[in-house]
């Protein structure tokens, strides 16, 4: 048998500001009263058919396939039945609130933004020398050598070298600005002219531009975007006081 170590509650908060965790847990406290009055005061309702439906996903989703690992996963995580419950009634509110908010906001963000959802198709070798990647450069201009060639000999990162330089599909967002504003304004196939940054000094073909479509997941990408930003200003509204009292009173006994 294993020795038993008992953790209190005293111990746990402590072990929370020592490690500076504290303020992101009192945030996270803060975020679910927030949802939980806005939903209240919009009218937002929970059918047993919706609770049922949310308990059967988490655990698909966590692999909790039979009775016993949900009681297995409900005790290693400290949470009772009633507790469990209220975590799929918070997980709800939350999607629906979203849902009620902004949903019928993204399309117009969507168009407003959608430069920066398209994606492009790249392969990319990052070298040291730019006379090299000149040199390189005008190798595949000319037939000389492919680009595949290029990266299994010439290329650093080892993933990158086994793809042959294939970077997969990226955003804006994923790239350095001097290199996003070549990528996305090239006419694929396209091989770029060498761009030196901080990194070093990039030879990029671009293969393919592919323009954005509103679909389901990026409809919930940008819904769950905006909502996180509106949690963000409501939070900026509020002040939070917390009442440790009783904690630090059974820290300060065990330590007389």
């Amino acid at each position: 048998m294993k020795p038993i170590l008992k953790i209190d509650r005293a111990t746990i908060i402590n072990h929370l500001k020592l490690s500076s965790q504290l303020n992101r847990v009192l945030e996270g406290i803060a975020t679910c009263k927030i949802i939980e009055s806005k939903a209240r005061e919009i009218g937002i309702d929970i059918s047993d058919e919706e609770l049922q439906q949310a308990a059967d996903d988490f655990r698909i989703t966590h692999d909790l396939q039979n009775i016993e690992a949900t009681w297995q996963w409900l005790k290693s995580n400290q949470m009772s039945m009633d507790e469990f419950e209220v975590l799929m009634r918070t997980n709800i509110i939350t999607k629906k609130l979203a849902h009620h908010l902004f949903s019928d906001r993204v399309k117009a963000f969507f168009f407003q933004n959608h430069l920066n959802y398209a994606g492009a198709a790249m392969y990319e070798v990052i070298l040291d020398d730019e006379d090299m990647a000149i040199e390189l450069f005008c190798a595949l201009q000319e037939g000389e050598m492919s680009f595949h060639d290029i990266a299994r000999t010439y290329e650093s990162n080892p993933a990158r070298r086994r793809s042959g330089g294939y970077c997969g599909v990226l955003q804006r967002q994923n790239l350095k600005p001097e290199i996003s504003a070549e990528v996305f304004a090239a006419s694929p196939p396209q091989l770029l002219k060498p761009i030196v940054t901080s990194m070093g000094v990039h030879l990029i073909l671009v293969e393919e531009i592919i323009q954005p479509q509103l679909d389901e997941e990026l409809h919930n990408q940008i819904m769950s975007g905006l909502f996180s930003e509106w949690l963000q200003q409501q939070l900026q509204e509020f002040q939070i006081v917390t009442d440790l009292s009783e904690v630090n009173h059974q820290s300060l006994a065990k330590n007389l």
